[in-house]
């Protein structure tokens, strides 16, 4: 086994352990008969609504990658099959962290004759606008429950204090600011060729240059309403599971957004399916809402266990079906 595949077997080890650790260490107080009531005592009506809602967002999704992905290279690609390549990522991503871009590329590669570098390429255009939408969705969350959001600014420090110290030494705090933004700016020039900066400033002109090109699409309205239409899904898909959990029916839609946003942060997490930071992050937030740390914790669980269900089974089906179809031959020259 040669270097790079011990770091990479360390960084998935380590990244799973983390997770079964903040997965233990949430839910070591639970007892399983507690989760089990929970369980039997939900309206699994809406649960099942929920993961169709799912399963629609993940061929919304697959849909919105063909339009990004080229007819001149190799076989045109369809939804459907989009659709079974995306599934097989989230398979991937349940085992290997980031892992399941690279198979998704590779599996429309292998059947479509699609080349790995466009297709990647494409992958992350595709998040880096959902990077986009996620701030953006923070943002409407804000907008919505302001209150709630300064509510837990509090918990770390007192705001009215703080912008009280803040008028009161206006001059100081201006002079200060003004210092720091310009340190700031000196340092970036210093150091512009270190590799971290390099590595920002080309994903901020990655972002910049993947807009333009979204714009230059064939159907760039289809793409950026599919895009808005995947994170109404994703609300969607946590709204409904509320209203099938008795302690998380009376949630508003706003407290909903707020615990779906949490929930999106958690999955961004670089640990197998979120599993660990998911939970953490949205159990948080429930009982800031005033739902219990038990009742907030299951929630977590029923949600995210729920959703690794249906990719395992889903994504299996789509791995079986992707595996039966020929490798893609290039026809030869005439």
């Amino acid at each position: 086994m040669n270097t790079q595949n011990l770091k990479q077997g360390f960084q998935v080890t380590t990244s799973l352990a983390i997770a079964i650790w903040i997965f233990w260490f949430l839910y070591r107080d639970i007892a399983l008969d507690s989760l089990l009531e929970q369980i039997k005592s939900s309206n699994w009506l809406w649960i099942f609504f929920s993961l169709s809602i799912s399963l629609f967002g993940f061929w919304l999704r697959a849909w919105r990658w063909t339009l990004l992905i080229r007819s001149d290279e190799g076989q045109i690609v369809k939804p459907n099959r989009a659709y079974h390549a995306v599934m097989v990522g989230y398979l991937v991503n349940l085992l290997i962290p980031r892992a399941g871009e690279v198979a998704r590329c590779g599996v429309l590669t292998r059947t479509n004759g699609i080349s790995l570098g466009h297709l990647f390429g494409t992958v992350i255009l595709e998040r880096s606008v959902d990077l986009l939408f996620l701030v953006g969705t923070i943002g409407l969350a804000f907008l919505v429950e302001n209150e709630l959001f300064l509510s837990f600014a509090n918990l770390l420090v007192n705001i009215d204090d703080l912008w009280t110290k803040i008028l009161s030494n206006l001059p100081v705090f201006l002079g200060s600011l003004a210092i720091f933004i310009i340190f700031m700016i000196l340092i970036l020039r210093r150091y512009r060729d270190n590799g971290l900066i390099k590595k920002i400033r080309h994903f901020m002109r990655e972002i910049v240059s993947g807009l333009k090109r979204v714009n230059q699409l064939s159907n760039p309205m289809g793409f950026w309403l599919s895009s808005v239409l995947i994170w109404v899904i994703y609300f969607m898909t946590m709204y409904t599971v509320s209203l099938g959990i008795s302690s998380t029916a009376n949630l508003s839609s706003g407290e909903v957004l707020v615990v779906m946003v949490m929930g999106s942060i958690g999955m961004v997490a670089p640990v197998q399916g979120g599993i660990g930071t998911f939970h953490a992050l949205v159990a948080f937030i429930l009982i800031q809402l005033g739902i219990s740390e038990e009742d907030g914790k299951i929630f977590a669980a029923i949600i995210h266990g729920t959703q690794v269900l249906l990719m395992l089974a889903a994504g299996l089906i789509s791995w079986i079906l992707m595996m039966r179809l020929p490798s893609w031959n290039k026809p030869a020259n005439p």
